[in-house]
């Protein structure tokens, strides 16, 4: 099993994020300001293309894990706190509901294998089992673990 590169893409995209859009600030008015970030700032620091990094920020956008932040040095913040977005998140909003087999994936019904398969009825604990692994690895998580 391998994640698509697109996906390992907004993981690296969201923890970077993470870094920068999660923290409160204040500013040169001593206002405080939730900090943010954009595409072509997290591309350049990721070193992942920018049209693949825009990409990937409309992706997480329309799932809910960043919102867009209007106005003079506007960009995206993340929509919850790091600790609250999981790797099974971001992975699900770049690839849609997980499912590691056909089988898993009530949407489809495409196995040739289904009316003799002793598997099937299996699959859907080993699917829970993976994306119950992802639900615990946040984005908190994931940068406490890059400073160690």
């Amino acid at each position: 099993m391998r994640l698509s590169s697109l996906a390992d893409y907004a993981v690296v995209l969201m923890t970077a994020a993470a870094r920068h859009c999660g923290h409160a600030a204040v500013d040169a008015a001593g206002k405080r300001r939730i900090g943010r970030s954009n595409a072509r700032a997290l591309s350049e620091e990721t070193g992942i293309p920018l049209p693949t990094a825009q990409k990937l920020v409309s992706k997480l956008s329309s799932a809910g894990l960043i919102e867009s932040v209007r106005g003079a040095g506007g960009g995206f913040r993340l929509a919850r706190p790091p600790a609250a977005i999981s790797m099974a998140d971001i992975i699900e909003a770049v690839e849609g509901p997980m499912a590691m087999t056909c089988c898993a994936d009530d949407a489809r019904d495409d196995c040739a294998l289904e009316t003799q398969c002793h598997v099937k009825p299996h699959m859907a604990h080993v699917n829970n089992a993976v994306r119950g692994a992802l639900d615990n690895v946040t984005l908190a998580s994931l940068n406490q673990e890059a400073r160690i």
